[in-house]
């Protein structure tokens, strides 16, 4: 599974919900392990291409946004962000010396929205 992964581009874990959903057939060895036939790969191989989001970035959703607040939260520094509904997102206080982030600075905020949650800045 994990070589049949690497040569799609994809995770072993992506490869079991394929073969749950019927979208991948697989084999048994002695030992039970899956396995998967080399022409089950040269089929997906051949599918186009997953999008490219332009860098390395899997993330979909991007904002160009102005920084209005920045407070420290435990060990956690919560940043306030302008946008039509309050938005804020929480970065160890790390990152946000190593980003310099200060109220009035312009970011882009990039996030995936399952792992977005609402809260009151």
């Amino acid at each position: 599974m994990g070589e049949a992964a690497r040569v799609l581009g994809v995770s072993a874990d992506t490869l079991r919900r394929w073969e749950r959903a019927g979208k991948l057939r697989t084999e048994r060895d002695e030992a039970n392990r899956r396995r998967v036939p080399a022409e089950e790969i040269d089929r997906l191989v051949g599918r186009p291409a997953r999008h490219e989001a332009g860098d390395s970035l899997s993330a979909r959703n991007r904002l160009a946004v102005d920084v209005l607040s920045v407070t420290a939260v435990g060990n956690r520094v919560r940043v306030g962000l302008a946008t039509p509904q309050p938005l804020a997102a929480e970065v160890t206080g790390a990152a946000a010396h190593e980003l310099e982030l200060r109220a009035g600075a312009r970011v882009e905020a990039t996030f995936k929205a399952t792992a977005t949650r609402l809260v009151t800045v």
